[in-house]
């Protein structure tokens, strides 16, 4: 089970974002990275490309890049703070993430 997962809100802890708060956009577990909502945005210089009868308009280009997953910290939805994640077995026999703050579910 993963600590944190698409949708979660995450606050980063570390780089030049610090301190900022987003949603998770896309989780990359090979890499133990994840995607950030309007947050490490950097700019990239595109140059036009030209496909068979197609082409790409060129210039700077904004876009997210993926931060590392210790760099950021789960934010609990019931005590809005960021917190670290715990596990427990509920009482279906499923294996849900706990918000080690308040004790409460996160899934």
């Amino acid at each position: 089970m993963q600590r944190i997962k698409k949708g979660d809100t995450v606050e980063v802890i570390a780089g030049k974002d610090l301190g900022q708060q987003g949603q998770v956009l896309r989780v990359l577990p090979k890499e133990d990275r994840v995607i950030v909502e309007r947050v490490n945005v950097v700019k990239k210089h595109q140059r036009p490309v030209q496909a068979g009868r197609q082409q790409t308009q060129g210039g700077i280009i904004e876009f997210e890049a993926p931060l590392h997953l210790s760099n950021v910290m789960l934010v609990c939805t019931q005590c809005k703070q960021k917190t670290r994640v715990g596990y427990r077995i509920n009482e279906e026999g499923r294996k849900v993430r706990v918000c080690k703050r308040c004790k409460q579910d996160i899934d």
